[in-house]
Order: C-alpha cells, then sequence, then structure tokens
C-alpha cells in the first residue's frame, strides 16, 4: 500500500487496523453439479468431494466442455454476524473462471487468484444456498474427441493441436469451498 500526503504532515507513520481471519464453515460435500446438455456430460451428478473433472471416470464430465453449476446449502452461525465484519467465501482453486450466488444475488464473476468474493450482503443467518457456475476452456473436448473409443464427435476444428494423448487440463473448482469471516479490530 502506498500512503500519499498532499500535504506537509508531521506523522511518519500510520496504524491500519488489525484484521482478523476466523474460519466460519467448510462446504465439503456432497455437491450437486449440473451440466450444459449436448456437449456429452450426464444433466447432472453428485461429487462427494472437489475435483478436476479431467479425473471423472464418466468420459462425459472427464472431456466436459462449457459451464457446470454446483449447488449446496450452507449454514451461517448467527454468531458469524458481526458489526465490522464481513464474510467471505474462498473458493480455493478454479479453472477457469466461475460466477458465485448466494440466495439469488449474484456475487460477480471471478477468473483469477484469490478466488474469494465478499458474501456479507448476501448471506443470512441459518440456511443458505450456495451456487457456483464454474466455466473451463475447450480443451478437454478437444481431446476427447480424439480418443480412438469416441463415438460422438462434439467439436469441429480445421487445426487440431490436440492429439488422444495430450495431457488434459484441471477443469472446475478444485478444493474445498470456505466462508471465512475478515473482522477489522
Amino acid at each position: 500500500m502506498f500512503v500519499v500526503f498532499r500535504t506537509p504532515t508531521k506523522e511518519t507513520s500510520v496504524t491500519l487496523p488489525v484484521k482478523t481471519k476466523t474460519e466460519v464453515a467448510t462446504l465439503r460435500g456432497p455437491w450437486k453439479v449440473s451440466f450444459q446438455p449436448i456437449r456429452g456430460a450426464p444433466p447432472s451428478i453428485t461429487l462427494d468431494k472437489l475435483a478436476s473433472w479431467s479425473e471423472s471416470s464418466n468420459p462425459g464430465v472427464k472431456y466436459f466442455p462449457g459451464s457446470g453449476t454446483y449447488t449446496q446449502k450452507i449454514d451461517a452461525p448467527p454468531d458469524s454476524f458481526k458489526k465490522r465484519a464481513h464474510l467471505w467465501i474462498d473458493l480455493g482453486d478454479v479453472r477457469n473462471l466461475a460466477a458465485v450466488t448466494v440466495n439469488g444475488r449474484s456475487l460477480g464473476i471471478i477468473w483469477h487468484a484469490p478466488f474469494c468474493v465478499d458474501a456479507t450482503a448476501a448471506l443470512k443467518p441459518g440456511a443458505n444456498e450456495v451456487t457456483i457456475r464454474v466455466t473451463n476452456a475447450w480443451v478437454n473436448r478437444l481431446i476427447g474427441d480424439q480418443q480412438p473409443d469416441s463415438t460422438t464427435k462434439y467439436t469441429f476444428t480445421t487445426v487440431t493441436p490436440y492429439k488422444a494423448n495430450s495431457r488434459l487440463q484441471p477443469s472446475g473448482p478444485l478444493r474445498p469451498v470456505e466462508l471465512y469471516s475478515i473482522m477489522d479490530m
């Protein structure tokens, strides 16, 4: 941080408020995940824990391109809602971008670290619904279409930079989602 003084001052330092981070909850699973239609994935699956789509044993999920929507309920303890406290949702690591909604209220789109959104205005004490819509790149689908046992081709390109043995890219949320509180002291 830079502090710029427009007029001369005798102060030589500025003390910023101390912030305290407290973990409120971890959303581990199960997660209901629904996928865009006509791209090879099943309409929905349930995951016990978050992992890359490319690690799935289901080829429709493993090679899926597009958006998958994760939903789960979270219980926000009433004592988390304190004056001067902000409640944040930390997605950990996401490939490639995520749109976060809490109780129907959009909290924005995030596409780089830290994958965190301020959920203070959307959360309420008690039960809340968290929706995370994750969108990946088309690389895995291009690789999936090159597989020898692939019966349906979902993509068409004039250039084929990916082969059947190309490395799959991580996709989806990759770590447990955490709810934490940041409070100014």
